[in-house]
């Protein structure tokens, strides 16, 4: 059997072996650093916003809904926080008129205030609508965080924080924007802060 045609058994733990690899050597610093914006922000009311493409638009939505309630698991005690990817009507509008690399920009330039925060997912870091989101959010005064995989493309440098697993492969990319997320939400629920 050739290399291209592994059992499934060998090709999934070799997909594992991968994942494992990225984690193993990971720097975990930026991923402390974003827990303790998200906490702050979530001590002091300020939004944290989500946006990303495809799999990462998946992504963005899933981790809104997790900060959302289920940080809390109470009324009214979650974050403020909101994807960017969820409401077709407003993404499809924008495309249309103003163009698709606007469609969180010009969601970000009326929803969002000076001490909120934009988290960007991507793959590549190189979306066009992405790089305008962390454009508009550095204007307002809004930090910006990116997880990026492959290079880190222009994502890298716009963003405030930029948090960079060096892996060529956008399914694992996407997998660790979710296991950063899920990572950070178990220690907001062990480190809720004060008011919550």
């Amino acid at each position: 059997m050739s290399e291209n045609n592994k059992l499934p058994t060998a090709f999934f733990s070799d997909y594992a072996s991968r994942l494992q690899g990225v984690l193993a050597s990971a720097d975990w610093s930026g991923v402390a650093q974003l827990a303790e914006d998200m906490r702050d922000c979530w001590a002091n009311g300020r939004q944290v916003f989500f946006c990303g493409n495809g799999g990462s638009a998946g992504n963005a939505i899933h981790l809104a809904n997790d900060y959302l309630y289920g940080i809390a698991k109470r009324t009214g005690g979650g974050m403020r926080v909101l994807s960017l990817a969820a409401n077709a009507a407003v993404i499809t509008c924008l495309a249309n008129d103003v163009g698709y690399d606007s469609i969180y920009s010009e969601q970000l330039a009326v929803q969002g205030q000076k001490g909120d925060l934009l988290i960007v997912l991507s793959g590549s870091g190189n979306s066009p609508n992405i790089l305008k989101a962390l454009e508009q959010a550095r204007a307002m005064g809004v930090r910006s965080c990116a997880i990026l995989g492959y290079s880190g493309g222009k994502a890298k440098a716009m963003a405030d924080l930029p948090i960079h697993f060096d892996v060529n492969d956008m399914q694992i990319s996407e997998d660790l924007q979710v296991i950063v997320g899920h990572m950070i939400m178990q220690w907001l629920c062990q480190n809720k802060p004060e008011a919550r």
